[in-house]
C-alpha cells in the first residue's frame, strides 16, 4: 500500500500528484491478471486450428470442421465457465456486399456477465473467431484477382489472426466470470471480419440503435506474434491504436488502458498509436468508432505478413506465451474499469450573448469584471454511486501523450485551479470510489472552429 496516493484520496483538501506514481492494487484486479493462463490460451488456440477453416463460407453442419463446429464449440466453452455468463448467438443474415460474394448468415458468439451495481454500462472485450486464405487467380485482362470460391474452401487455420484474439476473449470470460463487478462485461467472438467488418458493424448498430451505453471496447486483433517476418523480435509491448482527436473518447480509452496495464503487469509496456488502425488497414473497433464509442485496437507490433491469410498461420508460428502478457493487459483494463463509477458529465452550458460557444471550462473573471487568469472547472453527476469518494482533476500539456499531474479534489462538482495558462494544457476530470477505482477521465476540449455565414451586401 502506497502512504502517498491513500492520503491524497482521503484528504479533504487538494492533493497535486505528479511524476511516477504508484497507486494503490486493488486485490480483485491483481486476482484476475494473474489467473490468466498461457496454458489455457494455447490449448484455446490447438483447438481453433483442428477446424480446418473458420471462413464464413465453410460448412456449418459439419461437426468437427468449419465455422459452424468452431462456433458451437466457442459457445460451450463459454457455457463452461460460469452459470452467471449469458451466452448466445447474435445472428445477422449479411446480403452479398463487397467482398462478401453471396449470401450467407453469420454469428457472433456473445458472452454477458451481468453487472450488479450498474448493468445498463457496458464495457466490451472482443477478437474475431472468422479466418480467411486468400487465393488468387489470372482475370480475364490479365490481372490478378481474388478466386471467391478457392478463398472460401481454402484451409484457413487463422491462429494468429484472430485464434489468438478469439483465446483471449475466451480465457478473459472463464476468469472473470468468476468475480462480480458493477458493471456489464460483454466478452464476444466476431463473425465476418475479414469479409468486411460485418459481424462487429452489426452488433454497434443495433447497440447504438437501442441507445446501449457502451464505455469501451477493447478489440484484440493479432495479438499471438512476437516475431516478424523481417526476424525482429520482441513480446514486452503491445500497440493499442485509437482513432483521432486527440483528446478522442477512444484516445482516453487507450490511455486508461496503458494506465491500468502497466500498474498491475509491471515491464510489460502498452505503446499508444495515435492512428486509428494500422496504415491502411481497419479491425472490429472501428463500427464502434463510427457510432460514437470508445473503442481501441490491441495488436502485436510484430505482425507477420507472410503468415496472414494464408494456410501457414498454424499453432507453430504463433506465441501463446506473448498472447497471454497482452490477456493481462486487457485484464487489468478491463476489470478497472468495470468496478469503477462513471464517467463525470461536462454539460455545456447555453452561449452567452456575443459568444460562439460555451463551455464548462472558464477562465473566471477578475474584480473589474473581464477574463481572468484561472482555470474555473464544472462537471455533473446526477445520480453519484453510494461508495463516490470524490473527484480528481488530470492535467497535462496539450503535446504529452498521458496525463502528467493529478489533484484529488474531493466530492465537489467544481474546481479552480489559479493562475493557470490554460492555452497550453489539457485538463479533464474523473471519479474515484471509496475503493480506489477510477473511472474514465471526462476531458475539457475546444469545439472545433466552424465558420458562419458571413453576410453581405
Amino acid at each position: 500500500m502506497k502512504l502517498r496516493i491513500l492520503v491524497c484520496l482521503l484528504s479533504a483538501a487538494g492533493c497535486i500528484l505528479g511524476g511516477d506514481i504508484q497507486k494503490l492494487l486493488n486485490p480483485e484486479v491483481q486476482a484476475v491478471v494473474s489467473q490468466v493462463s498461457a496454458d489455457r490460451i494455447a490449448e484455446i488456440q490447438k483447438k481453433l486450428e483442428t477446424f480446418g477453416t473458420r471462413n464464413i463460407y465453410s460448412a456449418t453442419d459439419d461437426p468437427d470442421r468449419g465455422i459452424g463446429a468452431a462456433r458451437e464449440w466457442i459457445a460451450a466453452q463459454f457455457r463452461s465457465y460460469s452459470p452467471r455468463l449469458q451466452v448466445s448467438f447474435d445472428k445477422h443474415r449479411l446480403a452479398k456486399q463487397g467482398r462478401a460474394f453471396r449470401d450467407v448468415e453469420i454469428w457472433n458468439v456473445i458472452a454477458v456477465l451481468p453487472g450488479t451495481g450498474e448493468p445498463e454500462r457496458h464495457v466490451l472485450v472482443t477478437g474475431h473467431y472468422d479466418t480467411i486464405n486468400l487465393v488468387y487467380k489470372t482475370g480475364p485482362d490479365g490481372r490478378r484477382e481474388l478466386d471467391s470460391e478457392a478463398t472460401a474452401a481454402a484451409p484457413a487455420p487463422g491462429v494468429t489472426d484472430d485464434g489468438s484474439g478469439t483465446a483471449a476473449v475466451m480465457e478473459l470470460a472463464r476468469v472473470i466470470s468468476q468475480h462480480q463487478f458493477r458493471k456489464t462485461i460483454v466478452f464476444v467472438a466476431f463473425a465476418a471480419e475479414e469479409y468486411g467488418l460485418f459481424g462487429s458493424g452489426l452488433y454497434a448498430q443495433d447497440a447504438a440503435a437501442k441507445e446501449q451505453v457502451i464505455e469501451g471496447v477493447f478489440n484484440n486483433d493479432i495479438i499471438g506474434s512476437d516475431v516478424t517476418g523481417s526476424g525482429e523480435m520482441s513480446n514486452r509491448y503491445v500497440n493499442v491504436y485509437s482513432e483521432e482527436p486527440n483528446d478522442s473518447t477512444s484516445r482516453h480509452l487507450a490511455r486508461y488502458m496503458k494506465e491500468a496495464a502497466e500498474r498491475y503487469q509491471p515491464g510489460f509496456d502498452v505503446n499508444l498509436v495515435f492512428r486509428h488502425d494500422r496504415f491502411g488497414r481497419g479491425g472490429d473497433h472501428s463500427p464502434f468508432n463510427a457510432f460514437g464509442y470508445a473503442a481501441v485496437r490491441v495488436t502485436t507490433p510484430m505482425e507477420n505478413f507472410s503468415n496472414q491469410h494464408t494456410a501457414t498461420d498454424t499453432f507453430a508460428n504463433t506465441a501463446p506465451q506473448y498472447t497471454a502478457l497482452v490477456a493481462k493487459a486487457n485484464a487489468a483494463a478491463l476489470a478497472s474499469l468495470a468496478l469503477a463509477p462513471k464517467p463525470p458529465e461536462l454539460k455545456v452550458p447555453e452561449p452567452s450573448e456575443g459568444r460562439a460557444y460555451a463551455s464548462p471550462l472558464s477562465r473566471g473573471t477578475n474584480s473589474d469584471g473581464y477574463a481572468g487568469y484561472d482555470a474555473v472547472m464544472t462537471w455533473h453527476d446526477d445520480h453519484p454511486e453510494p461508495d463516490l469518494l470524490g473527484y480528481a482533476i488530470v492535467i497535462r500539456k496539450t503535446t504529452s501523450p498521458v496525463w502528467e499531474k493529478e489533484i484529488f479534489v474531493g466530492n465537489v462538482t467544481k474546481y479552480t485551479l489559479p493562475n493557470v495558462n490554460l492555452d497550453e494544457l489539457v485538463l479533464g476530470v474523473k471519479a474515484i470510489d471509496k475503493e480506489g477505482n477510477e473511472s474514465l477521465v471526462s476531458a475539457y476540449v475546444t469545439p472545433p472552429y466552424r465558420q458562419p455565414k458571413i453576410a453581405t451586401y
